[in-house]
């Protein structure tokens, strides 16, 4: 299926599109991706490669054979499967490295499961996040080092506006709060140990309620849409009326690029937290989410659980302002098209039978590329 993606035309021909100022700086860098077999992480990794970078992966193995991981045949030798918990077996990988830039995507992402097991959660979101840190301190081939958390790291009180960087965090349920203490985290070593020219520059990223293909994760909306459409059974909705900022896995991730970019060419001045959300237009309810996502498919009903089994959040959205006004970054791939992309990703998995989705998922990426080219300029 061909991959359209609206838009106009760039106003201004002087200036360099941002997927390509992005493969001019990415070309020949070494860069450490945690968390390359998650979904980001596996988005996140084919897109540096594409780029010509060289790229090395710290995971635990892909618990799916449907995985973005398995099914784009991201496997490579210099893999490094390996807990983020333990801390010599991260060590060891940045010696045997030596990267240049660090993404940290590897977390424990899932609010049900956070439930399920807190004292894992926090293991992972916060004292691997210290752990990731204090290897970016110990080894000075690390130029600039972005830290991904998430968009529930806010203390939520139900507010009708985005928040922003420097809004409380906090959180009820477990997941949450361990991002909020990633966060902490984070903080407290860029102000104690990167805050020197000699250093490495550290960031963190947080976006939004991110979809696309390949996500085959326990209590997600759209993994579990897709497997209810898969086998012909109604899509059971926990939380129907909350609602969620939607956004194109490609989205946040041009603004992680971007960030560490900035970070290196910049530094200090883009140290700090970032926003990476989706625009107003985007933050629809889950049931809005479900249906948009059904009418893709082409067909399917849904049913409402009378209560949900947790705590979730009923409205959150965040303000992306910083990163619009200051690192050039901006939306741009809508609601409706982001259901379309990421219903047409599962889509084609199921009725091909192909075990293979990496050339459909190189299709997505170059469409996007040619978009961010159209759409946003350096």
């Amino acid at each position: 299926m061909e991959c359209l993606f609206l838009g106009g035309s760039r106003s201004d021909d002087k200036l360099t599109g941002l997927a390509d100022a992005l493969t001019s700086f990415y070309t020949g860098r070494r860069v450490l991706v945690t968390g390359h077999t998650g979904f980001k992480g596996s988005w996140l990794t084919l897109w540096l490669r594409k780029m010509g970078a060289t790229t090395v992966g710290v995971a635990l193995p892909p618990t799916s054979p449907l995985s973005m991981f398995s099914s784009a045949e991201l496997a490579s030798d210099d893999d490094q499967f390996c807990d983020v918990r333990t801390a010599k077996a991260l060590s060891d990988v940045f010696e045997e490295f030596n990267p240049e830039i660090v993404f940290h995507l590897a977390a424990q992402a899932i609010v049900g499961v956070a439930y399920r097991d807190p004292l894992a959660t926090f293991e992972t979101n916060v004292m691997a996040t210290a752990n990731i840190l204090d290897c970016v301190r110990s080894h000075p081939c690390v130029a600039a080092a972005v830290m991904i958390t998430s968009d529930k790291c806010y203390e939520n009180v139900e507010q009708v506006w985005g928040y922003r960087e420097h809004d409380r965090l906090g959180g009820v349920d477990p997941y949450s709060a361990s991002k909020a203490g990633a966060e902490i985290v984070i903080s407290s070593f860029t102000r104690s140990f990167f805050e020197e020219e000699e250093t490495a520059w550290v960031a963190s990223a947080r976006a939004g309620n991110v979809v696309g293909g390949g996500d085959w994760s326990e209590f997600r909306l759209i993994p579990d849409c897709v497997r209810s459409l898969r086998d012909e059974v109604p899509i059971k909705l926990r939380s129907p009326q909350a609602t969620r900022p939607w956004q194109f896995v490609l989205e946040p991730l041009a603004g992680y690029l971007l960030l560490g970019k900035r970070l290196v060419e910049e530094g200090k001045a883009f140290q700090g937290a970032w926003n990476f959300g989706p625009p107003v237009d985007n933050t629809k309810t889950v049931e809005h989410g479900a249906q948009a996502t059904v009418e893709a498919w082409g067909d399917g009903t849904i049913e409402r659980l009378p209560t949900a089994p947790f705590h979730e959040s009923m409205l959150l959205q965040l303000d992306s302002t910083k990163a619009r006004r200051y690192l050039g970054w901006r939306s741009v791939v809508d609601f409706s098209e982001t259901m379309q992309l990421t219903t047409d990703w599962y889509k084609h998995q199921h009725t091909t039978g192909d075990a293979s989705m990496r050339k459909y998922s190189m299709s997505q990426l170059d469409a996007f590329e040619e978009l961010l080219n159209r759409e946003v300029s350096l």
